[in-house]
């Protein structure tokens, strides 16, 4: 080759071939990145559209534009179990480069569907429930936030009392199906007794179960009910809230949606900001980070709803100082 030496030759066409493969690596750098939402809760509950813009929008800030680095697949589901496995199964198959999804009963599920497609949950009790190796080393290919930190419970409870000092018996209701409920009960058996509360445990799985609960409450004295998030009482909120004050008992909600539907009070964490968290995870594992590296979060934010209507119709006189400390008083 003319002007140049054989060592020189050799270097060049080393550099040639080398071409292709760095082309290819920044057209892999640069390609559209899938990220997989399951949601069990229908696409037309806003409160829950809310969560998931937030989301969107807080990936939007860290650089990810939607439809030219990134695009979502979201699937909306119920609380209908066989519909979830058959969401969670063909988002697997379409393989994302991760999946966000939130509930106690779809987590299980997701970690049996796969072992590889990174996983960003949000839901109660990732040890407890064998999710997770450890909160400070998930390992494998789950990690997230949890959505209510056990010691809540006694929270809720003891906000309860404040609302409405009278209660002496109170209903825990929550759905066994839900493995990360079942958590709930010990530390309410535990706070009931410090606030003069004789503790009730009230297991549904629908709407016959919960109106069946609520009725045993009402025929005991200064009866009140404490409801655990779940998804079915969720779905079913309007009904709930309805079932509470037709028999005129106090409720505490771990849902600011069954206030806002006129519900007496809720205290939980503030899960749009659960969410802003867990697209900054879903960043990270973007960029290359592995899921099992990434610590599970507790909540930092909480909120505390109480709606005053409800309490006049009760008869509750709420105090200065607990409307003081509440994030929104709905009148």
């Amino acid at each position: 080759m003319l002007g140049l030496g054989r060592r020189q030759f050799l270097t060049l066409l080393g550099g040639a071939a080398a071409w292709p493969l760095a082309a290819r690596a920044q057209q892999a750098s640069e390609r559209l990145r899938r990220v997989g939402i399951l949601m069990p809760y229908p696409q037309t509950q806003q409160e829950i559209q809310e969560r998931v813009r937030a989301f969107k929008e807080e990936l939007h800030r860290l650089g990810w534009i939607e439809g030219s680095k990134i695009a979502f697949d979201e699937r909306w589901t119920t609380d209908n179990i066989d519909l979830v496995r058959s969401n969670a199964a063909s988002l697997v198959e379409s393989n994302p480069d991760a999946i966000v999804a939130i509930g106690g009963r779809v987590i299980p599920i997701l970690k049996q569907t796969t072992h590889s497609v990174p996983i960003v949950v949000m839901t109660v009790d990732l040890i407890g429930t064998g999710m997770v190796a450890s909160l400070a080393h998930p390992g494998e290919n789950i990690t997230g936030f949890s959505v209510f930190e056990l010691s809540i419970i006694g929270k809720m409870l003891a906000l309860l009392k404040e609302i409405a000092p009278n209660v002496s018996s109170v209903a825990l209701i929550y759905n066994p199906d839900n493995p990360s409920t079942a958590f709930f009960q010990r530390e309410f058996e535990n706070a009931a007794p410090a606030l003069a509360i004789a503790p009730v445990i009230a297991h549904i799985h629908g709407l016959d179960d919960i109106a069946r609960a609520i009725e045993e409450m009402a025929r005991l004295p200064n009866g009140g009910l404490l409801f655990a998030g779940d998804v079915t009482v969720h779905a079913l909120r309007e009904q709930v809230v309805t079932l509470a004050a037709s028999k005129r008992l106090p409720a505490i909600y771990s849902e600011p949606a069954l206030v806002k539907s006129g519900g007496l009070a809720s205290y939980s964490p503030d899960r749009i900001d659960l969410f802003r968290r867990s697209a900054a995870y879903v960043d990270r594992i973007l960029r290359g980070e592995k899921p099992g590296d990434l610590p599970v979060q507790q909540p930092t934010k909480y909120e505390f709803l109480v709606n005053l209507k409800t309490a006049k119709s009760l008869g509750l006189d709420l105090p200065d100082r607990l409307l003081a400390l509440a994030n929104e008083v709905i009148e």
